[in-house]
């Protein structure tokens, strides 16, 4: 079914906890595993219901902010979702303790037992109105970066229209839109501050109601880390430090010898190449198009996923003013389909979209068919390696959106991968010692960014900017506000991804067979294990960073 023409009806409180109540005493009472699975069954149509009426509201609200209707459905959702949580959790507490459990762990497997213990370690009832609140500051801070209002060369930008200034080839040009976003967040920085102060202390005490030191527990819990922990993350980061930083720097100094400068500046950190950056040679429209001929020519697969996504609008890409800022794939469960939202803003990001969140895409449609429902919970280490490894993949295809400029692309892209690693691990690290230090000023924290990028990104020049040279480029960054120690996900798919890039320089054929039987394998078992089973190696082992920044070495 097209998008526009999918029905909402709000999901009723009242009902749905009858639904859910009624489903929880029949597990309850329960006298056969085969009886459970039924039970089960019926719990998958319910909560389908459910999120496919939240997610239409969720991306119509993301649509147009301002929309009236939508967004008191957004402000019911933030209220409702904890509750219904309350539901899931007691449901999933009576599978984990059924005497049939040997019989449902058969049929849904291992991991969705570990994570269900994970989830029980994650929530209780007494945290409801905590996340209430918690979902109404995050709320607040979308709304404030989406409504931002950035007078420029003669229009009013959003931060999503204003990137195609801040990397414009004429360096004034860049540096006054720069100045203009730095402008703008001065205006808000404080009501950030606000916002964020509220979040980790709300935070901190919901960890505290939970038994937990800090919220730096809870919150790997939240993230439903099931394979690994913070000490694994500790070592990742350390061999980052040790391979990768140093990489990145001297990709640094390579972008500043090819743009002819003496020193890079905040405002070139964006930039490759003196002559500007390639952009998409084609209008929206067409950028659509050609993806919709590059995924024909991939694999047959792809083919068939990219027309039922044209042919059902599962596309909103398009950037207006009063539109939720940044990109992302979410699924539509009763329609089986994926749907893909962005902000095009005619820089080579508009191809990334085409390319990164169709890997996510791509996926959920491959698998839309499993009955067995917990094998899309992918945790996001292993989700994101599905997109950015798309980025590798459909490398053959950039002409197409850049025309002479796809070498340009091609350098810009792999270099620019690169760089993102130390980047995100700065990002774990602020988030990692903000919550471990919860009663931090928020001056105390721009402090911390501010010496963490010393660690992390060491080229950085922010001359005398007010506010990104003392530490606020973070606010800009809404997986800490929405997502904590989310950001760290990125990275650790990255590596991975680029260990594709390296196997599909010798075999492509080998590659994506591989990377198909990793989208198959879904959330079917551990994260790990599925490395293993797909021939990556794990980034937390000693040595995997290091012997892929010397196979990168050679390439850019």
């Amino acid at each position: 079914m097209k998008f526009s023409e999918m029905p909402y009806q709000r999901v009723d409180r009242d009902e749905t906890i009858e639904k859910l109540t009624a489903l929880l005493t029949r597990a309850k009472n329960a006298q056969s595993g085969e009886e459970l699975f039924a039970v089960h069954e019926d719990m998958y149509k319910v909560r389908a219901d459910i999120m496919t009426n939240i997610v239409i509201a969720s991306i119509r609200h993301g649509i147009d902010t301002t929309d009236e209707f939508y967004e008191k459905e957004q402000d019911y959702y933030d209220m409702m979702l904890p509750e219904l949580e309350n539901y899931m959790n007691m449901y999933q507490k009576v599978l984990f303790e059924s005497p049939y459990r040997p019989y449902m762990e058969e049929k849904i497997g291992p991991v969705a037992f570990r994570n269900i213990e994970i989830a029980l370690k994650a929530f209780d009832e007494k945290l409801i109105p905590s996340m209430q609140e918690e979902n109404a500051l995050t709320t607040r801070y979308m709304k404030l970066l989406a409504n931002a209002k950035i007078p420029f060369n003669g229009e009013e930008c959003n931060l999503t229209m204003i990137r195609k200034y801040m990397t414009d080839g004429d360096r004034s040009v860049r540096k006054a839109a720069w100045k203009a976003a730095s402008d703008y967040f001065l205006t808000v920085t404080d009501e950030i501050d606000e916002i964020y102060d509220k979040l980790v202390k709300l935070r901190t005490e919901m960890a505290h109601i939970m038994g937990y030191k800090n919220y730096v527990e809870l919150g790997y819990y939240r993230m439903n880390r099931n394979d690994y922990g913070r000490e694994d993350v500790e070592n990742f980061r350390k061999q980052v430090k040790e391979s990768f930083v140093p990489f990145a720097t001297r990709l640094h100094e390579d972008r500043r010898k090819r743009l002819g400068l003496d020193t890079l500046k905040y405002y070139d950190n964006d930039m490759y190449f003196p002559n500007g950056n390639p952009a998409p040679t084609g209008t929206p429209e067409e950028i659509l198009l050609a993806g919709q001929k590059m995924y024909h020519e991939l694999s047959p697969e792809t083919s068939e996923f990219f027309d039922f996504m044209m042919e059902n609008e599962l596309f909103d890409v398009y950037g207006r003013p009063t539109k939720q800022q940044g990109g992302y794939m979410t699924f539509i469960e009763n329609y089986k389909s994926p749907f893909i939202f962005a902000n095009f803003n005619g820089t080579s990001g508009d191809v990334d979209v085409i390319t990164h969140e169709c890997g996510h895409a791509f996926q959920g449609f491959l698998t839309r068919n499993d009955p067995i429902r917990e094998h899309a919970d992918i945790t996001m280490e292993t989700a994101e390696i599905h997109s950015m490894s798309m980025e590798y993949f459909t490398y053959g295809w950039m002409k197409d959106f850049f025309g002479d400029r796809s070498d340009d692309y091609l350098t810009m892209h792999l270099a620019d991968s690169a760089i993102f690693v130390p980047y995100g691990c700065m990002v774990d690290e602020f988030q990692h010692v903000v919550y471990e230090n919860p009663d931090m000023t928020p001056k105390e924290r721009k402090a911390l960014w501010k010496e963490l990028e010393h660690t992390y990104r060491p080229h950085l020049d922010y001359e005398d900017d007010p506010f990104f040279g003392e530490g606020g480029w973070w606010q800009r960054q809404q997986h800490i506000f929405n997502s904590p120690f989310y950001y760290i996900d990125y990275v650790l798919a990255s590596v991975c991804a680029m260990q594709y890039k390296v196997k599909m320089d010798e075999n492509y054929k080998a590659a994506w067979e591989s990377y198909l039987k990793l989208c198959r394998l879904s959330a079917s078992d551990f994260y790990r294990n599925e490395l293993k089973a797909v021939g990556l190696n794990s980034p937390f082992e000693d040595g995997t960073i290091k012997e892929l920044v010397e196979a990168l070495e050679k390439k850019a």
